[in-house]
């Protein structure tokens, strides 16, 4: 299957609808799947290891728990996150197919529409908020070495100064030039960031311990706050579920990638619970050291290379954590919406566009007013948390409790997934807004089943109009009641039956049905 020089290899399903599927839906070929143990242990450092995973790290330790009791809950927030984290990648890894196609096998082909509209909306906007906080490293960066820069700070447009915007649309650009290079080119990105801010970080550390001693060791930085422990580790633990409850939906769109579930399980769990909990620790160390060294604990890292005061260490600092935070902004705020993007219009928009109009309305977001006003803050991550947690336990649960880890990829990824359908003479698309799904196995029960075995309407008067449908869960009574509701006729065309003749005749009582029949032996048509 052809796709822009960058893309990866991917299989071709036969038959497939151009309005669900291009290149970059479709599923990975085995020769794409280059991920191994390290690119995903270097994807989760990467999502970590930013000046907002920093912060959130150490403020952990501010909770008024003892250091020990952080630590518990910490272990059982990302072993959580990590179980999670591997529920959510099978299928993907299964199927090879990212985060919208995978939603498509729940909510329907229009209803995971909506559903990787709200996460690419989340991505885009915190695309935006992670490019201005890196801006304003790059920022400090210039202003250290070229103080003159100054003057361009007191000059506004929209609210960011010359300087500020020529940092801004630096960071915007160089990130959308590796975006725009392909998932191989973010790959060895990521296997770079990750390890880079360990070193730095390590460094960090070991200074702090040289200027305060072994007391920098200790992680208790909050008095004891009063009321049950248990009550505040589990909060923890459940602040530490939520920083990741953004890529708890769509970690598929990397897990596609990986060799196999070996590789993303052993990747995962180097990247969450090990690499989280060590870098926590560090940060805590430093954290703790800065109350001695600069009178004050300080939680941004940027800031801390800042005070140090030696104008290359500034640069080394800085320009780590710009590149930190382009790591995980292209993991967790880039891919994401460029997939979502592209499901809306597969026929038009590949993921590379979907990368472009991400990245446009980045800007459009104006991202350094959104960050000046908290309650914004607060309603937007209230709003849309609220509904990215449920669409992650429906996943879950249709896929392996409901549909027990079986899907025919067809179904979402290729036009079976929807009803070709024909308008009406008013133009209304009757088929498309009633979205029918109709189970196999339910239609075998039902129909095979029927005393008088006919079907609803002609075959040969549907044409072209027609298609195939095999899909998912619809109540067995509901398939024909809806459909007539909605204007949609529901037609079997024949049942294969070991022993027996294929039925030649749609309308006919003895056209060769009977009561027995395998359920993947049904197929129905849909027309006006």
């Amino acid at each position: 299957m052809s796709g822009h020089s960058n893309a990866p290899p991917a299989l071709a399903i036969p038959g497939a609808d151009p309005r669900l599927y291009n290149h970059d839906l479709a599923p990975v070929a085995p020769a794409g799947r280059t991920w191994g143990v390290f690119s995903i242990f270097a994807m989760w450092m990467s999502d970590v290891h930013s000046v907002g995973g920093y912060t959130f790290a150490a403020s952990l330790f501010f909770l008024g728990l003892t250091g020990w009791e952080v630590l518990l809950a910490m272990v059982a927030g990302i072993t959580i996150v990590y179980f999670l984290m591997n529920l959510i990648g099978r299928p993907s890894l299964k199927y090879g197919t990212p985060f919208p196609v995978v939603a498509r096998m729940s909510f329907g082909v229009m209803g995971a529409n909506i559903a990787a509209g709200l996460r690419g909306i989340v991505g885009i906007v915190w695309y935006g908020v992670q490019t201005y906080f890196a801006s304003k490293a790059v920022q400090a960066l210039v202003l250290a070495f070229y103080p003159g820069a100054e003057a361009l700070t007191h000059s506004s447009f929209v609210g960011l100064s010359a300087l500020g915007w020529f940092s801004f649309l630096f960071m915007w650009l160089f990130q959308l030039l590796i975006f725009l290079n392909g998932m191989e080119t973010i790959r060895k990105f990521i296997d770079f960031c990750g390890p880079v801010v360990y070193i730095v970080m390590f460094a960090l550390a070991i200074w702090i311990v040289m200027q305060t001693g072994t007391s920098s060791l200790s992680l208790q930085l909050s008095p004891r706050v009063e009321g049950s422990a248990v009550g505040h580790m589990a909060n923890a633990a459940m602040l530490i579920v939520a920083y990741f409850a953004a890529l708890l939906l769509n970690f598929g769109d990397f897990s596609r990638f990986a060799r196999d579930e070996k590789a993303m399980k052993v990747g995962n769990f180097l990247g969450l619970p090990v690499n989280f909990i060590v870098f926590a620790i560090i940060t805590v160390i430093v954290t703790a050291g800065t109350v001695k060294v600069f009178g004050e604990a300080i939680m941004d890292p940027v800031a801390i290379v800042e005070r140090i005061g030696n104008p290359w260490v500034v640069a080394l600092g800085s320009i780590t954590f710009i590149v930190a935070t382009m790591g995980i902004n292209i993991v967790a705020n880039f891919v994401s919406p460029a997939y979502d993007i592209s499901n809306l219009y597969p026929e038009k928009i590949d993921f590379r566009l979907g990368g472009l109009i991400t990245s446009i309305l980045s800007v459009l977001v104006c991202p350094w007013i959104f960050v000046s006003s908290p309650q914004a803050i607060t309603i937007f991550v209230s709003i849309f948390g609220a509904a990215l947690g449920p669409m992650f336990g429906i996943m879950v649960a249709d896929y392996y409790l409901v549909k027990r880890q079986q899907v025919v990829l067809a179904d979402v990824a290729g036009r079976l997934a929807v009803f070709r359908e024909r308008l009406e003479p008013d133009g209304a698309d009757r088929a498309r807004a009633f979205g029918l799904r109709v189970d196999r196995a339910i239609a075998a029960r039902r129909l095979c089943g029927d005393s008088e075995r006919r079907g609803l309407g002609l075959a040969d008067r549907l044409g072209a109009g027609s298609g195939a449908v095999h899909g998912a869960d619809a109540p067995r009574s509901a398939v024909p009641v809806a459909a007539r509701r909605h204007g949609v006729t529901v037609q079997f065309t024949g049942v294969v039956i070991p022993g027996r003749r294929e039925a030649a005749n749609p309308e006919s009582r003895d056209s060769g049905f009977a009561p027995r029949c395998a359920p993947s032996d049904v197929q129905l048509h849909i027309g006006e």
